[in-house]
């Protein structure tokens, strides 16, 4: 099992709460717990909340992958609007 160390904010962020109530979920759990060369405190992840933040990276990259997917596919339709419009040949008028 992967050691996943996270501060009060991003636990915060996880659950959907402020930092002072990640700090007591961290408190309640028991979870290990140190200060960082940042400064900043950081709570190690105990399985319930890894599987978690695991769902909630799988979550996030399926989001993504389905951008990444739409933005090459209006990338297509503009890239054969471009190349329809270049090849038409120009109209000229004449006498």
């Amino acid at each position: 099992m992967p050691q996943i160390w996270m501060t009060y904010q991003e636990i915060a962020d996880l659950l959907n709460c402020d930092t002072e109530m990640a700090r007591g979920i961290t408190i309640q759990r028991a979870l290990d717990r140190k200060r960082s060369r940042d400064g900043l405190t950081r709570a190690k992840l105990d399985s319930d909340l890894t599987a978690r933040f695991v769902a909630a990276i799988r979550h996030a990259e399926l989001s993504l992958n389905q951008a990444v997917h739409d933005l090459r596919g209006m990338h297509e339709r503009m890239s054969r609007s471009d190349q329809t419009s270049i090849r038409r040949p120009a109209t000229s008028a004449q006498s």
